[in-house]
């Protein structure tokens, strides 16, 4: 399977995933506190070191590219659309290639932060080898050994909130479609001019390595939300249940 399948394989259900994982945890507050305001900020609270890392990526993507900014905000407010804005970075007009690179900058450095953290930190690394081991002991002891690694709780926290919130949004990828459709044609300007089968030659393993880097990061990012969304949506039921709440 080539990279870009794997992507679609892990990117569709991790988008997914993680927005009923969200919404299972803004639910689960505000059956917890029975205020609205009180449940946005224990989310807010929740994912800030994540939401800090992604508009620091914007706002030092636009410093070094040399756009203007201007306000940077990591006070959560709701949006006109339903939607919750976690935090923002004022920056100002630019062409489409800097505009696009100052959206992807949060997949990029969330990306590098959830591998490190993921492979490294919670050692998961080994974890296709355990769940492949037929022998359920040594399945167990493999398990028991990314458990035990040093600071788990920490790692696994930290790679849970980065890869929550490294995914651009609407507006970081504003500039993406455009700028693909200028790329798209002058793609296809250089293969109607012969020169196809040398960028095939030259170009696609390195992109096909690319893509499967973002595939792994977010293959592990699904794994964290998979194992998160089960106990916090029981949690939340078991509560609602409890306390006579209905929840549409």
């Amino acid at each position: 399977m080539n990279g870009v399948c794997w992507l679609l394989v892990l990117g569709i259900p991790l988008l997914l995933v993680q927005r009923r994982l969200h919404q299972e945890i803004q639910l689960l507050f505000y059956v917890i506190t029975r205020r609205g305001e009180v449940a946005l900020a224990l989310f807010s609270l929740l994912f800030f070191p994540g939401v800090l890392l992604h508009e620091l990526s914007h706002y030092v993507a636009a410093r070094l590219l040399g756009v203007h900014t201007g306000r940077l905000s990591l006070v959560p407010r709701p949006m006109k659309d339903g939607r919750l804005r976690l935090g923002y970075v004022e920056t100002g007009q630019t062409d489409l290639v800097r505009d696009s690179l100052i959206g992807v900058a949060p997949l990029l450095s969330g990306g590098t932060v959830v591998a490190y953290a993921g492979l490294v930190g919670l050692g998961l690394s080994d974890l296709p080898v355990h769940l492949a081991t037929p022998v359920q002991h040594l399945w167990r002891e493999g398990m028991e050994r990314i458990y035990c690694q040093p600071d788990f709780w920490l790692w696994f926290y930290l790679t849970f909130t980065v890869s929550s919130t490294m995914l651009p949004s609407s507006t970081d990828r504003r500039a993406w479609l455009p700028l693909g459709l200028v790329l798209l044609s002058l793609l296809g300007a250089v293969i109607l001019a012969g020169a196809g089968p040398w960028l095939a030659a030259h170009f696609s393993q390195p992109l096909d390595r690319a893509i499967r880097i973002i595939a792994l990061v977010f293959g592990i990012s699904l794994a964290l939300h998979v194992i998160l969304l089960v106990p916090i949506w029981l949690a939340r039921w078991l509560l609602s249940k409890m306390r006579g709440f209905r929840l549409v």
